[in-house]
């Protein structure tokens, strides 16, 4: 059984789309998820699946989000490996910044199209950083995450794909979380 992380999207925010940690172990474990463990109240969740595809697990969670609480979730799921390699290569870190609550991730659906990245002016945002790999865009804000522009709505509309964004803090747990 593979290790995955599951990021939702807008759960339990300003006292709207609310699901109880609780109840989310609960609709994990109905669906045939084994080793769950959940951080904080935003929708963290860390477990063992037999299936081996995050597309075809985000769907089927996504579905059950749906048919147990009535809403829809956008969610996201990432292989244990393929956390452990984000973590391993933050850009910032490597570049020596010693504040990590000035550090988070947006963890994007798929790869951006490069015509796309390209059109960003990164100069624009200054003081503000980012950095995009693959499916994550590293952050650096020194003026901290609730006063950056560079939001998940941000990266949404100008990559064309969902995302949704944790602080290094949270990467960091979710992968003690996981070993």
């Amino acid at each position: 059984m593979e290790k995955f992380i599951s990021i939702l999207r807008g759960i339990n925010v300003s006292g709207h789309r609310l699901i109880n940690m609780k109840a989310l172990q609960e609709l994990y474990k109905n669906l045939g998820f084994t080793d769950i463990k959940t951080y904080i109240q935003s929708g963290n969740v860390v477990f063992q699946s037999k299936l081996s595809s995050p597309g075809s697990l985000e769907k089927q969670i996504s579905q059950e989000i749906l048919k147990v609480f009535g809403f829809e979730v956008p969610v996201l799921v990432i292989q244990r490996n393929d956390l452990m390699n984000i973590s391993a290569n933050n850009p910032f870190i490597q570049k020596g910044v010693q504040d990590i609550t000035k550090l988070h991730v947006t963890f994007l659906s798929g790869e951006p199209e490069p015509g796309l990245t390209g059109k960003i002016d990164k100069e624009q945002y200054s003081p503000d950083e980012f950095e995009i790999q693959g499916k994550a865009v590293y952050l650096f804000c020194p003026g901290g995450y609730g006063n950056t522009k560079l939001s998940n709505t941000f990266f949404e509309k100008k990559l064309k794909l969902p995302a949704t964004t944790r602080n290094w803090k949270t990467i960091l747990e979710l992968l003690k979380l996981s070993e």
